[in-house]
């Protein structure tokens, strides 16, 4: 896969990437909230790429994808889509410390959404982050999420204030970006 967008490509992992993934792994966000998404060594950042590719190609996820600076290749951070229970899948995205509040992660999930839901045959997809992470939450709502819920719920095993929201492909065409098959 490769989209690209006017300042982004998305693009598939590569096991070159293990320092990138790490340094970018590390920062407070992250730590904050998505901690199972820190990866302590580059080895840890080797074996979460050698089990992410395992996946390009088929359909069982998760599927993630790194976000590169168009024109320098820098890794910015990533986006993905994860399986739920029950059939539905959530979206996901990290820019990196030094990278955000530039719209690269709104910029991305606007080009990555109909690409991915057109190849999984996906109709919505679910958006989910913390109550208190407003810069995820902004990135959802501009990108076409409406909010479902917020309240108490299941956030990686621990009950607490969520924000869910859903987009719906229906009301997404002509979002930005294009597909380039390999």
């Amino acid at each position: 896969m490769r989209i690209e967008t006017e300042r982004l490509v998305i693009t598939e992992f590569t096991m070159d990437m293990a320092g990138d993934v790490r340094r970018n792994s590390l920062d407070g966000d992250t730590r904050r909230f998505v901690p199972d998404e820190v990866f302590e060594t580059v080895e840890d950042a080797r074996d979460a790429i050698a089990f992410l590719m395992s996946r390009y190609g088929g359909t069982e996820g998760p599927l993630a994808y790194p976000v590169l600076a168009k024109g320098s290749g820098k890794n910015l951070g990533y986006v993905q889509i994860v399986p739920l229970d029950g059939g539905s899948w959530e979206i996901g995205y990290h820019i990196a410390e030094g990278y955000t509040g530039k719209g690269y992660a709104t910029e991305a999930v606007k080009a990555f959404l109909p690409v991915i839901a057109g190849m999984l045959g996906l109709d919505e997809v679910i958006g989910v982050c913390l109550s208190e992470n407003a810069a995820s939450r902004h990135v959802l709502c501009k990108c076409g999420f409406v909010p479902v819920y917020e309240g108490v719920g299941d956030y990686q095993g621990e009950q607490r204030k969520v924000f869910r929201s859903v987009w719906k492909s229906a009301d997404h065409t002509g979002m930005p970006g294009r597909l380039y098959e390999k």
